[in-house]
């Protein structure tokens, strides 16, 4: 059986320590809505085309603080005009300690992100309606088969990227 004691779990006599994850802030680092055609696109008939773009960073703000920034850009066309353009930068502040790299770099892209995002949507359909459009919801993100696709894609670039360096080994032996 395992006992906790100061944070550290006791498990066979060996220690495991335990990971702390909090959140400390979350805020509106950048917000923007546009619309370019307005009063008249108002007046239009038009059939909205929607185009979200989303993208994610962090980055160490001091020892065991994370700022994660979720970047969510939403563009909607009617035929070749924009209508709107809405782009936030929804940002959190998190206390994370006592996790393997592997771990934390996954917590980053994916636990952070998840939280972040309800907050980023919610803004995002005030201002559409705010802006006088009907109201658009986003769809949920699911920012773990993000993560895994990029780590794939990262994996093949650095598997091409050694083949490329043998090839170019294998043909300056010949010379």
């Amino acid at each position: 059986m395992a006992e906790q004691t100061d944070g550290k779990l006791e498990s066979a006599g060996a220690e495991v320590q335990q990971g702390q994850f909090g959140m400390q802030k979350i805020y509106i680092k950048d917000i923007s809505f546009e619309t370019p055609h307005s009063p008249q696109i108002f007046k239009e008939q038009w059939n909205p085309a929607v185009n979200m773009e989303i993208t994610n960073n962090a980055k160490v703000i001091e020892d065991d603080m994370y700022e994660v920034v979720l970047a969510v850009t939403v563009t909607v066309r009617s035929e070749e005009k924009i209508v709107y353009l809405v782009e936030i930068h929804q940002a959190g502040i998190f206390h994370i300690l006592g996790f393997p790299s592997e771990i934390l770099n996954r917590m980053l892209a994916t636990v952070c992100p998840n939280i972040l995002f309800p907050f980023a949507r919610e803004v995002v359909a005030d201002l559409i309606m705010r802006g006088g459009f009907p109201q658009l919801l986003l769809a949920p993100v699911n920012f773990d088969a993000l993560y895994q696709q990029q780590q794939q894609q990262q994996q093949q670039q650095q598997q091409q990227q050694t083949s490329t360096e043998a090839d170019a080994d294998a043909e300056e032996m010949k010379h």
